[in-house]
């Protein structure tokens, strides 16, 4: 949704299937521009990350005279692709510590370039007029006790515990075995997909109870409460066959291929500039996925509104 190594996200809403799908093909009002500047932006694989380059992209484009170019690749190929310079910025990083380790400290071929001011957090969830019939159900203490309220075709005889897309790394499957918790991981397939279920159950008013994670536009759709896992301490995630505590609170960062870092001129400053809330990402975000703006228009729009946001970006 959202990851450290030990987690990932699903899917991006709006682009199919669950692999990195190559979006350098797009039209840019730059692309015949005799001698253009360009820029080059790694989309991650869901719609919050989107938002960020959507208005990025807006931005470079027509108030910096730039063409800029996005592809679409998983999170730790994106590492590769920036450190070789086929990308030049990734916009959104949930935490990679054995990337960040090769490329920044040891490899200097990518620079960090700060943090999007957004903290993300992957949790489980229960929709909330489930918590108002049974408020102990948030701890996961109790999750076995309800565990045939969440049974489904594809679990069986034990709970379903709802994830985005199998090609994702999560802790979820050591979890539900190191609680011992009588759960089945079941992947909708996409975040497309899992949204889509996650909206019939709701509809339905049925129990459910999913891998999430904030910021999210689905929220505000519909609401939901997190279950309450063991604590999350700094280590408790090392080794992902024993994990058996909470994902945790990461500031989101952003890199720059290092070249790019040095030489991107006002590109390169603007992306070191650019920062938002999680208001802001959630805003874009919800046009884009939910009132089905393209990303360009919902970039428009949110520009539009929020001039003294990013003016201080080019500055």
């Amino acid at each position: 949704m959202r990851v450290r190594t030990t987690a990932a996200v699903a899917s991006l809403v709006l682009l199919t299937g669950c692999g990195a799908a190559d979006m350098t093909k797009q039209a840019s009002p730059f692309a015949g521009a005799q001698g253009a500047k360009s820029v080059t932006l790694s989309v991650q694989s869901w719609v919050g990350a989107q938002a960020n380059v959507a208005v990025a992209q807006y931005l470079l484009e027509h108030k910096l005279g730039y063409r800029v170019d996005t592809v679409q690749v998983d999170e730790v190929p994106a590492w590769d692709a920036l450190s070789q310079g086929r990308v030049d910025a990734i916009l959104e990083d949930w935490g990679h510590p054995d990337q960040e380790k090769r490329y920044v400290d040891d490899k200097k071929t990518i620079t960090r370039a700060g943090g999007l001011g957004v903290t993300g957090h992957i949790g489980w969830y229960v929709p909330t007029y489930l918590v108002k019939q049974h408020p102990d159900i948030t701890n996961w203490k109790n999750l076995n006790d309800y565990s045939s309220l969440f049974r489904t075709a594809e679990s069986g005889n034990k709970g379903q515990l709802m994830d985005g897309s199998p090609s994702y790394v999560t802790n979820d499957k050591a979890l539900v075995s190191n609680l011992k918790l009588n759960y089945q991981v079941v992947f909708a397939g996409s975040e497309a997909a899992q949204i889509t279920q996650i909206r019939q159950f709701a509809k339905e008013k049925k129990p459910f109870l999913t891998y999430w994670y904030a910021p999210q536009w689905l929220f505000k759709k519909v609401p939901m409460t997190e279950v309450k896992l063991p604590a999350y301490k700094e280590g408790c995630d090392t080794d992902p066959a024993e994990v058996a505590c909470a994902y945790p609170h990461t500031p989101l960062e952003k890199y720059l291929n290092t070249d790019f870092a040095r030489h991107g001129g006002k590109a390169a400053a603007f992306l070191k500039k650019f920062r938002w809330t999680t208001e802001d990402q959630n805003e874009v975000s919800l046009m884009i996925a939910d009132q089905k703006l393209s990303p360009a228009d919902a970039a428009k729009k949110w520009v539009d509104s929020h001039p003294a946001t990013w003016k201080a970006w080019l500055s």
